[in-house]
């Protein structure tokens, strides 16, 4: 009897549905992170909506307080999520978190505002954004784990990167949403009723992620699911190390990407001064780049080492946050400003390419969706998810230049942190599965 597949063959096969894999994982973090981002994008034109009183600027204050509320749900969904995933499977988990996401977007794009229902109004979108907030918390980490492992040994830095090139496309998606209907409508349409076409384009978007997740393989097997310890807060305190050291440089890389990425198009209208067109139109182009390079630092990992990447990250990031952030302010050429943030972007990228597949590496399988989502989410949200409200708190207070070095201050934690730590390569769990 002869095999029905050759070596070569089962090689293709083994290869195309991983591929396939990591598709379908991506298509779902796309839409999950289009949802959450449409808020934070959108947020010029609807805070007047729900936020009547007060200046532009305390305005977008209030916006960015339910934006962080909704990181400080992360926790919470990075350990429900992430026991789902190590007791469940990966893929039962990811199904749950962009249903959840699909029901969030459906309430923003469907809430009356503060001039019919008064208060309600803005305690209704804190709500809907908790659970948009605890959804992808659970995201995270679970696509994080998935793509880890679905992906080729000796290229996983390259495909781990696609987490983050649907992610930043999930900014973008937003982002060129918004810019194609600020062509299309008037500001004032905008503000009236236009804010709600993204939400209601991602609910819609969120119904097809959950149909093509369905098809995906599962990574784990039952027997690691079936283990006493899997997906339970004791067993992952067994590798408190990994979950410190995971802490520590989170805090860095997901401060500095937010200040970069979606704090920045506010800072080129609140602080630079820059049309909010115009800005918008910067920040498509530099997303646009951002999640272009993402697989190229990716793959740069997989010669130079994934501790060498962090060390590049923090060391780049500690020297160039000021000065990046100065000559933003002061900037007046859209071309210099899309050049300056794409500097930073680059810094960025050292981090973003490999970041949720340096923490998988972390932790064994049967706590590693769990280990990844809540370490990940608790520095997210303490520091990814204020940096907008620390950063407009301080522009108000009229100390904005505070903010760039608190997050050079993170910055260099995260350099410190990865410097002591191990090397994926050679200690990594990730370094024997196949």
């Amino acid at each position: 009897m002869t095999d029905l597949y050759t070596p070569a063959e089962i090689s293709t096969n083994d290869t195309r549905r991983r591929v396939l894999a990591i598709v379908g994982a991506s298509s779902g973090n796309l839409v999950e992170w289009f949802d959450f981002y449409v808020y934070s994008f959108c947020a010029l034109y609807f805070a007047p909506a729900f936020f009547p009183a007060g200046n532009t600027t305390t305005q977008l204050l209030n916006t960015a307080g339910v934006f962080a509320a909704g990181f400080l749900m992360r926790p919470i969904g990075g350990w429900f999520f992430g026991r789902l995933a190590d007791k469940h499977g990966r893929r039962f988990s990811m199904m749950v978190s962009v249903f959840m996401m699909c029901g969030g977007s459906l309430v923003i794009a469907c809430l009356p505002t503060y001039a019919r229902i008064g208060a309600l109004a803005p305690a209704l979108l804190l709500v809907a954004r908790l659970f948009q907030g605890l959804s992808v918390g659970g995201e995270y980490g679970t696509s994080a784990t998935y793509m880890s492992e679905v992906a080729l040994k000796g290229r996983r830095g390259f495909f781990a990167s696609f987490q983050y090139v649907t992610l930043i496309g999930g900014q973008l998606f937003a982002l060129l949403v918004l810019v194609i209907l600020q062509q299309l409508l008037t500001t004032d349409e905008l503000k009236a009723w236009g804010w709600r076409i993204p939400f209601g384009i991602g609910a819609v978007a969120a119904l097809i992620a959950l149909y093509l997740r369905r098809s995906l393989d599962e990574t784990t097997t039952a027997e690691t699911r079936r283990r006493k310890e899997a997906g339970t807060l004791g067993g992952m305190w067994q590798h408190k190390g990994a979950f410190f050291t995971v802490l520590g440089f989170t805090a860095g890389g997901s401060l500095v990407f937010y200040t970069f990425t979606t704090y920045m198009q506010k800072y080129l209208v609140n602080t630079a001064g820059m049309p909010a067109k115009t800005a918008s139109n910067v920040m498509t182009a530099a997303l646009f780049v951002f999640m272009v390079i993402q697989p190229f630092f990716g793959a740069l990992s997989d010669r130079i080492g994934r501790r060498r990447s962090m060390l590049l990250f923090g060391f780049f990031a500690t020297l160039g946050t000021v000065p990046l952030l100065h000559a933003l302010k002061d900037v007046t050429s859209p071309v210099i400003a899309f050049l300056l943030i794409v500097v930073a972007l680059a810094i960025v990228s050292f981090y973003t390419s490999i970041s949720g597949l340096i923490k998988a590496e972390m932790f064994p399988p049967e706590v590693r969706a769990l280990g990844v989502g809540l370490s990940y989410a608790v520095a997210n949200a303490i520091f990814g998810g204020s940096a907008e409200y620390v950063a407009l708190w301080l522009k108000q207070a009229g100390s904005e230049s505070m903010f760039y070095w608190y997050v050079t201050a993170l910055c260099a934690i995260a350099c410190l942190v990865s410097f002591r730590m191990r090397d994926p390569a050679r200690e990594g769990y990730l370094r024997n599965e196949a």
